[in-house]
């Protein structure tokens, strides 16, 4: 049972290399915001990778859906895009030293808790990972005490020494000089 609503952010874009960076601000607002601030560098990696893949390899077009979500214990960022073929990942050993380019899923899995794809009906996938809390930002269970209302005596004017007559003013009134 979930005792508290997860925090949930949705963005949609055309995974263009201007967007990406955009993309990569609004993450690490949002974590900003949620006080996690300890995962903003991991996040922005992960989610620039994964739209990175969706510019350089998504079909029919760049349009996707980058969504996090705040569980729990974890925060989960996905992205969705309208190609239906899964992502292969590159085993790095194999890859050429030199290469600038294959290595973005394993950059992924080795920032994040876990990772993963799936597909997201007949025309789409979801490319997903995790990133754990720290502890000091995960909701507490308990609920917080209760404050009690504690009434004080109202308090008494202190009493005027001499009486005003406020009709009868006994100086003159302030002027002032603005220069022309």
């Amino acid at each position: 049972m979930i005792s508290h609503p997860s925090r949930h952010c949705t963005v949609e874009l055309q995974a263009l290399p201007s967007r990406i960076g955009q993309v990569r601000r609004i993450v690490s607002a949002q974590l900003r915001y949620w006080h996690l601030d300890p995962l903003i560098d991991r996040a922005a990696l992960g989610v620039t990778e994964l739209l990175t893949n969706v510019h350089q390899h998504a079909r029919p077009d760049k349009m996707c859906t980058v969504e996090i979500e705040l569980l729990l214990d974890r925060l989960m960022v996905s992205v969705r895009d309208h190609d239906p073929r899964l992502p292969v990942v590159s085993d790095v050993h194999d890859a050429d030293a030199l290469a600038t380019c294959g290595r973005g899923l394993a950059m992924v899995a080795a920032v994040s808790e876990s990772w993963g794809a799936r597909p997201d009906g007949e025309s789409g996938k979801v490319v997903w990972f995790t990133l754990p809390t720290p502890v000091a930002a995960r909701p507490a269970t308990a609920r917080p005490p209760q404050r009690r209302a504690v009434e004080k005596p109202a308090r008494r004017f202190a009493e005027v020494g001499q009486r005003v007559d406020l009709r009868r003013p006994e100086h003159a009134p302030a002027r002032s000089a603005v220069v022309g």
